[in-house]
Formats: structure tokens, sequence, C-alpha cells
């Protein structure tokens, strides 16, 4: 398993959704990443809100248009939705598990990103605010 997967904190659940958890990916201003596997045993990230945020209507109606509009948005440089519940007590949504280092991570141990490695991150990272601003994208906002 990789190094970033780390141990289930206690009171973490053992299931979200479909998806078994197996550990934990990080935690953030919006809520925590659990590292789960699917029935057929591939690797998902499951991102639940903090449960302070999932008593905010007006945060829980912006999570739940996040929701539609990553159902909707597809596209090579994108990792796509696999399963949301914006309704549920706690709100999650489900993508795969891609597997690497942190942008943090990766400069500590390598330094700033620069020439060739720069281009395809920032050409990726084009092709993935391009796919989301197609025309119609603001239908869900």
């Amino acid at each position: 398993m990789s190094t970033r997967i780390h141990p289930a904190w206690p009171g973490d659940p053992g299931w979200i959704g479909p998806y078994r958890i197996i550990g934990r990916l990080g935690s953030g201003g919006m809520g925590t990443v659990h590292a789960a596997l699917d029935s057929g045993g591939h690797r998902v990230a499951v991102k639940v809100v903090h449960p302070a945020q999932a008593g905010d209507e007006e945060f829980r109606a912006r999570f739940t248009r996040e929701v539609a509009l990553s159902q909707r948005v597809t596209g090579p440089c994108l990792v796509p939705l696999l399963a949301a519940d914006p309704s549920a007590t706690v709100p999650w949504l489900a993508t795969p598990y891609v597997p690497g280092p942190t942008r943090g991570e990766y400069t500590a141990a390598h330094g700033p990103l620069s020439g060739a490695r720069l281009y395809a991150l920032a050409a990726g990272t084009a092709a993935a605010l391009a796919a989301v601003m197609q025309p119609g994208w603001c239908t869900a906002m």
C-alpha cells in the first residue's frame, strides 16, 4: 500500500456508502478523505465533509452543486466521480484513488517544477479547466 494511506483513526467509520474504509489520506478545511475499497477490491478516495459543515444548509447546497457538476464533467485530466450522497447525514463523494505524492511532498523531494514537468502540469491544468468551463457549466452553480 502507498505510504500516503495512513491508519484510520478511532471513531472513523468502517463503511461510507458501499465503500469499506481502510485508512486515511488526509484532512482539510472541507473534510476528511478516507482510503477505501469498493466491492471489487479497487482503491477509492472517499471525501466526507466535516460534521459542522454538514449542518450548514448553505454549505450543503454548494456541495450538492459540486456533486452535480462533477457528474457531468469528464476529461483526460480529471478524476471522475464514482458516487456521492450529498443528502446523507454527513455528505460524501467518492473518486478513484490516484496514488502519488502531494505537491508539497514532490517539491520537498525534487525541488520546484521546471521545464517539461512544469509544462505538463500547466497543460493538464488547462485541459481540466477547459472541461469544467464548457458552455453551460454554470447552470449548476
